[in-house]
Formats: C-alpha cells, sequence, structure tokens
C-alpha cells in the first residue's frame, strides 16, 4: 500500500484540491506491472500510478515515459486521462508516479463479458470496434513536436531497424527453431511501407489498454498504459489491431481470446474507419499485420524461454509458433509490392 503520510505534504505543496482533508485510498490493480490506487481528496478524484516495489528499475523510465505522453495529450481529442501532476522523487513513495484523472468508465479486462447494452445489442457492439481504431486514428494526428516530444523516439530509419533489432532480440533468447521467422523477415525487408509518416503510437494497442464510457453509444473514454509508447509509425498500432482480426468475423475465432467478437465489423470495415478518420492510407497494411505477427511471436517468446514453472508463459509455447507461421503464410500469400 502507499504511505498516504508521506504523499499528503508531497499533493499540499502542489497546490491541489482537498488540503486538509482526509485521503481515501484504495488499491485497483497491480502485481508485477504498475500499481494503480483510486485517491481522493475534497474535489480531487484521481488515480496514482506507480511501479510496485521490487519492480526493475527500468519500470521507472516506463513511468516517465507515460506521464510526458499524457501530459502531452493534454488539449488535443485523443481519449485520455487527465495529467495532474507526477513526483520524480523517490524519498515520497520509494519509486516514481503519478497522479491522473479518475476515468468513469469500464475496460474490456475488468468484466467477463461486454456489459449492457453491448451484451445482447450487436449493432451498439460493432461501436466499441470502431471506437477502438478511432482511438488511434486520432492520435496519428497529434503534432508531436509541438507537443515537445520531439525525443520520445527515433523516427528516422524506423522501419529498417525494425528486422535487425527483434532478430537481436530473439538471437538473445532462442533455443529452439521458429518456422516461418526467416522467410517473414526476408519479406519485411523487401516490403517497405509506400508513404511512411512519423507519428505518435502506443505500443500495444488492442482493447485490453482502453477505457470505454457507460451506456450506449460506444464511446471511448480514454488509452490507457502508454509505458511502449513512442515517436514511430502509428499504423503499427492499427496492424497490431487487426492482425488476429479476420475479414469475417462471424464463426471464427478472432484471435482476441479475451472478448467476445460476435457481431463486430469486418477487417475491412475497421480499415476504412481508420483511413477515414487519420487521413492515412491503408493499401499497404499486409506489411504491418505482417510485422505485428512476427514481432509479437519474437516477444512473446522471450516469456515462454523464460517459463519455467509458470503455466501461464509455458501456455506462450504453441502461441509463437502459430503467429510466425502465420507471418510468414500472410507474407507468402499477399499481392503487397512495397
Amino acid at each position: 500500500m502507499i504511505d498516504v503520510e508521506q504523499l499528503v505534504p508531497w499533493m499540499d505543496l502542489r497546490g491541489l484540491p482537498g488540503a486538509g482533508e482526509v485521503v481515501e485510498h484504495r488499491f485497483i490493480s497491480g502485481g508485477t506491472q504498475n500499481e494503480i490506487y483510486e485517491i481522493r481528496r475534497g474535489d480531487l478524484h484521481a488515480a496514482l500510478r506507480i511501479p510496485p516495489t521490487g519492480a526493475p528499475a527500468a519500470r521507472d523510465e516506463g513511468i516517465r515515459r507515460e506521464w510526458r505522453i499524457i501530459e502531452a495529450l493534454d488539449g488535443t481529442d485523443v481519449p485520455h486521462t487527465a495529467a495532474i501532476a507526477a513526483c520524480d522523487d523517490d524519498a515520497v513513495l520509494g519509486r516514481p508516479f503519478y497522479l491522473m484523472g479518475f476515468v468513469d468508465g469500464w475496460s474490456p479486462m475488468s468484466v467477463d463479458e461486454w456489459p449492457a447494452p453491448f451484451d445482447v445489442d450487436l449493432e451498439a457492439r460493432r461501436g466499441l470496434a470502431f471506437q477502438l481504431v478511432e482511438g488511434i486514428a486520432l492520435l496519428s494526428k497529434v503534432d508531436w513536436r509541438a507537443r515537445g516530444l520531439s525525443d520520445l523516439g527515433r523516427p528516422d530509419g524506423f522501419h529498417e531497424r525494425q528486422v535487425d533489432r527483434w532478430t537481436a532480440f530473439l538471437d538473445r533468447v532462442r533455443t529452439r527453431e521458429l518456422p516461418g521467422f526467416d522467410e517473414a523477415a526476408a519479406w519485411l525487408r523487401a516490403h517497405r511501407p509506400i508513404d511512411y509518416v512519423p507519428g505518435l503510437m502506443h505500443g500495444d494497442y488492442q482493447f485490453a489498454n482502453v477505457m470505454y464510457r457507460h451506456g450506449a453509444p460506444a464511446r471511448l473514454a480514454a488509452i490507457v498504459d502508454w509505458e511502449m509508447g513512442t515517436v514511430g509509425d502509428p499504423k503499427l498500432d492499427l496492424g497490431w489491431v487487426v492482425h488476429p482480426w479476420p475479414e469475417d468475423v462471424e464463426g471464427k475465432d478472432s484471435g482476441f481470446s479475451y472478448v467476445d467478437m460476435e457481431g463486430m465489423p469486418s477487417r475491412s470495415e475497421i480499415l476504412a474507419h481508420y483511413a477515414e478518420v487519420s487521413g492515412r492510407q491503408v493499401d499497404d497494411m499486409d506489411y504491418y499485420m505482417v510485422l505485428a505477427k512476427w514481432k509479437l511471436a519474437v516477444v512473446l517468446e522471450q516469456g515462454f524461454q523464460r517459463a519455467g514453472d509458470d503455466e501461464k508463459l509455458q501456455a506462450f509455447g504453441p502461441v509463437v509458433l502459430d503467429l510466425m507461421q502465420g507471418a510468414a503464410d500472410l507474407a507468402e500469400s499477399s499481392d503487397y509490392e512495397g
């Protein structure tokens, strides 16, 4: 739990609402990942995000990165949590942390099934998908230079680095063959995007990292968990969303094991909505889907190689093989020339 006695004077020094009143707090989520607490004091209703005790030092940099991004998004039309205050002094709570506005909404990860009316109204449920991709379409339009994020990533040479970077990453942990790896890697080298335009990207965009407002119509309340955020190619976020999304959702495994995809729009409809809102073309989406499958397989392989007795990580084993073969198969069947 957080040390409220340490938190209160820090809040007072920053002139946050409710000075002199009791701070109410409760743990919301966390574990090995960043912890989140609900904070109330007077008119202040916030969420505090902090790395857990014992987390690697790199997690601190992730917190700083998240804060920079949500602070930069203030004043944009990208759904995000409000930036309230950040602390980089370990003497306060032991790790860097920040306070963001508390979101009155729900996460697909916090429910066992779609809440009403999305549980029975399939037309309303379609809106959840369109809102999902609209979030990153709006994000892609943010002027990251004007928002002070010019040093957040390395957009120059972004695609030229992808294969070498993730091949080196895999070589550090690889103990088995991954069929399809070389074929997909070669295809990615030969088929780069036709009009790469750098922009702000989330880095792990999916249903798990957004929150919706209550009730219909579907409305995105906030994009969350920005620790992988960078300046790169925003269309990779779109590839991350659609690579498991079949053209016809009905009666098929969508690849999103934690949500019910019945009634969702087709992949083509999703891509068309992104293109309309973002102003970016999506004719080269095969490249981004191959890269998403291939990269995700590499990332999950690290977890599998370190699984030990962890059954959750052990389950990554066959998933990695399916993703990698899927990347190679898509590359082989694609008519995208690059």
